[in-house]
């Protein structure tokens, strides 16, 4: 610990807990628009449709999944693989240069790969790709036997990889959209958004954009945000204009100055969480929302399950199971508790599903 850390004031779980919910739109319901809160947040992540709504459901006052999907639906936001190698949705402008901005560990993802890639010119693969997707979108697997007709002796999915790692590819509408979707067809976010990309920025924005809507936070929280590396000397050129605190364990976190820390006792209501909230994978350190009795508990292999707040930290499981919001906690709430999550829940239900006559009870969530 240096002297520098040792002296930084203290900011104990619930502060920690407090300030994020609050950047995270979860202490409070904000006027802000879907696109908007989608920037405000860089991103929302999506490997499925549903979640985006969800969590701007939990987060947005006066919220309507049309909002989102009108602005999907109008180029304005879009979906595209970006932090930790997983689909996000992004505003467009976002796309445009954070895309560019994580291309390193793209490069580093798409190296795991390189004996599925013997004998293919990467260069020649991206441009081959690139002529193909903005011909017509196509889906992966269009794509990939297009590949393999190049490059016969190539891995199928390291192929797949590399279209994915060497260009912005997005998915086109109307996948995405609320209600209709359909099967993920590809073309680049240049050709789906009329724009050619920005070069790659360099992190100083995006680090204080990161801590408007994550702080407080440390360097290793960044960079498993982002899943980047070599972030500490941006944090170093940027100490001068951030402040400093320290966990309970002594961790160096980050802030700007003026951002909003609530007291540690501010009231936090409950929340229905899609599963892969970035709000739970944001940090390297997940004690902020979730307890260290309750690690491990929203996951089952790969699958992740959506997740309940009460007073600010992970509380419970919740699914929707023949027409009924099933409410799972993970411990005994108080009636007032029980009340407030109903309550939360019904609001949930009459945002996302208008007049389908569901109930709210509490119960066992079904596991797949």
């Amino acid at each position: 610990m240096t002297k520098t850390t040792a002296t930084a004031p203290v900011l104990g779980t619930r502060a920690l807990n407090r300030a994020t919910l609050d950047r995270q739109l979860l202490l409070r319901r904000s006027p802000l628009s879907a696109t908007t809160a989608v920037e405000h947040l860089l991103g929302l992540q999506a490997q499925n449709v549903k979640p985006p709504y969800y969590a701007l459901a939990a987060r947005l006052d006066g919220f309507r999944p049309e909002q989102l999907s009108a602005a999907m639906g109008a180029r304005e936001v879009v979906r595209i693989v970006t932090m930790r190698s997983t689909i996000h949705t992004h505003t467009a402008e976002d796309v445009l240069t954070l895309r560019p901005l994580v291309q390193a560990a793209r490069d580093r993802e798409l190296g795991q790969f390189r004996k599925g890639l013997v004998g293919v010119d990467l260069e020649r693969l991206a441009t081959i790709s690139r002529e193909l997707v903005e011909t017509e979108p196509r889906t992966m697997k269009q794509l990939r036997e297009a590949l393999l007709a190049k490059w016969p002796d190539a891995d199928p999915f390291a192929l797949s990889v590399a279209a994915r790692c060497t260009l912005p590819l997005v998915q086109v509408t109307p996948r995405g959209l609320w209600g209709r979707s359909g099967q993920v067809a590809l073309t680049t976010a240049e050709h789906w958004l009329g724009r050619s990309a920005e070069p790659a920025p360099a992190p100083d924005a995006t680090v204080l954009r990161y801590l408007t809507a994550f702080g407080p936070a440390s360097v290793k929280d960044m960079q498993t945000w982002a899943g980047l590396t070599r972030l500490r000397e941006v944090f170093e050129r940027l100490r001068p204009s951030l402040t400093t605190f320290r966990d309970e364990s002594g961790v160096e976190l980050f802030d700007l100055p003026g951002a909003s820390r609530p007291d540690a006792d501010t009231p936090a209501p409950p929340r229905f969480l899609p599963e892969f909230d970035n709000l739970l994978l944001s940090h390297a350190d997940r004690s902020r929302v979730v307890p260290a009795d309750l690690k491990g508990r929203t996951w089952q292999g790969n699958q992740a399950y959506c997740t309940l707040l009460v007073d600010g930290f992970l509380s419970g499981l919740w699914k929707l199971e023949e027409g009924a919001l099933v409410v799972e906690p993970f411990g005994r709430l108080t009636k007032a508790q029980r009340d407030e999550v109903t309550a939360e829940g019904e609001r949930m239900l009459a945002t996302m599903h208008e007049g389908e006559g569901h109930d709210v009870r509490f119960g066992t969530v079904a596991r797949p």
